[in-house]
């Protein structure tokens, strides 16, 4: 028979751990010595000891979850309760007792933060909704849209709460976007019909601006023209595919006649020899417009000296192709910044560009926080996996910010 302070072994081999309710058998034993059966026994303890202080060290220094926690403490206290080592049980009793009460208070602070978390949410989710029904009645098309955009990802990056309260501020944060888009769509629906309506105009002045073309009443047609341009610059812009085919039409007819009354004209030699050395003189000044730096006071400035240039009239038919040639340069370098402001500032053509360069932005934003989750949960495969799906997203975003350089920013 062999014994030490926790447990014994008898004549039979059978192993007995000592409690304060007595002893409880632990085993039996038949191998070898006795000394032999409680160190096999005792060293179980140590695993149990082993065990407890790892599960301690988890609870303390881990977000190991309370169900987690209280799983693995039944286990080691069900091997306690089942007397199958050598050693002080009760201490080890104790400890999972106190380890317990340890789990209930975190998850007690857990459930405090996770209410205080789903407060907050709330009265971010609140003040999401407000700003976005705001918005929804403004009309500063871009900077909204790019503020109701914004409002999205700063949405989809909090917490969700109750079902019910949820849906609630989703639907009216859903609504004040879908009103907003309405109102923005019939605002571009009315510049449409805008300029469906000029293009219409210029269809009329280009047909009786060729129906002139061939007429030999020189001062009252030539007046007419000038009329018509007046019109053509009041009716505004037609849409983009039409107005240079338009104007060019428009200008063709005006040249036909104009050329015609050269013709007639041709014996005033001396006169048309004064008007081209006037029309030079202009050309020059016109010349000095170019580079075109501040197009308004360009537009103005070339406006004037056309209105000058005009009402010269006509120089040696010969000379005329190279002066005009001038002439039209500049009209052309104004014409080119006029097209170049038009689609720096065209809204719907910029809010497309917009709105796709949010969409990649928010799709490689969403990508980089799941590669991070993977990393952090050790699954490189799915990691490396999104960051080959990140590349071709990044590509894409990279060649949509570079056409969105083309609006100014």
């Amino acid at each position: 028979m062999s014994s030490d302070p926790w447990g014994r072994v008898d004549e039979t081999g059978t192993v007995y751990v000592r409690t304060s309710d007595g002893e409880k058998v632990v085993g039996s034993w038949q191998a070898g010595s006795p000394e032999e059966a409680l160190a096999y026994f005792e060293r179980k303890y140590e695993g149990l000891v082993v065990e407890i202080g790892l599960l301690e060290k988890r609870v303390k220094t881990t977000d190991l979850s309370a169900k987690d926690a209280m799983t693995a403490i039944d286990h080691i206290r069900g091997q306690i309760d089942e007397h199958h080592a050598v050693g002080d049980l009760e201490a080890l009793g104790k400890r999972l007792d106190a380890l317990v009460t340890s789990v209930e208070a975190r998850r007690e602070e857990r459930k405090a933060q996770k209410a205080k978390q789903t407060d907050e949410a709330r009265h971010a989710k609140e003040a999401l909704v407000v700003e976005a029904e705001e918005l929804a009645q403004s009309e500063q098309w871009r900077a909204a849209g790019e503020r109701l955009r914004a409002l999205v990802d700063t949405w989809k990056g909090l917490p969700r709460l109750d079902r019910k309260s949820d849906d609630e501020l989703w639907h009216r944060f859903s609504h004040a976007r879908s009103a907003f888009s309405k109102r923005r769509k019939a605002h571009f629906a009315a510049l449409d019909a805008q300029r469906e309506v000029a293009r219409q105009t210029k269809e009329r002045l280009v047909a009786e601006a060729e129906s002139l073309s061939g007429s030999t009443d020189w001062g009252p047609t030539a007046a007419r023209y000038r009329e018509l341009m007046a019109e053509w610059k009041a009716a505004g812009r037609a849409q983009r595919d039409h107005e240079e085919d338009l104007w060019n039409r428009f200008r063709g007819a005006q040249d036909i006649f104009f050329a015609a009354r050269s013709g007639v004209f041709a014996e005033r030699d001396a006169e048309q020899t004064e008007n081209l050395k006037l029309k030079e003189e202009l050309a020059v000044e016109a010349e000095k417009l170019v580079p075109v730096t501040d197009l308004k006071a360009a537009r103005g400035a070339f406006r004037s000296i056309n209105e000058r240039w005009e009402a010269i009239g006509h120089v040696p038919r010969d000379a005329r192709p190279k002066v005009e040639g001038r002439m039209h340069a500049v009209e052309r370098a104004i014409q080119e910044a006029e097209e170049a402001e038009w689609r720096r500032t065209n809204p719907e053509a910029r809010a497309r560009a917009e709105g796709l360069t949010g969409q990649l932005q928010a799709a490689v934003d969403k990508l980089r926080t799941q590669i991070d989750a993977a990393r952090a949960a050790g699954n490189n495969a799915k990691a490396d996996k999104l960051s080959r799906e990140l590349e071709g997203r990044q590509a894409l975003l990279d060649q949509a910010l570079k056409g969105l350089e083309e609006f100014g920013g």
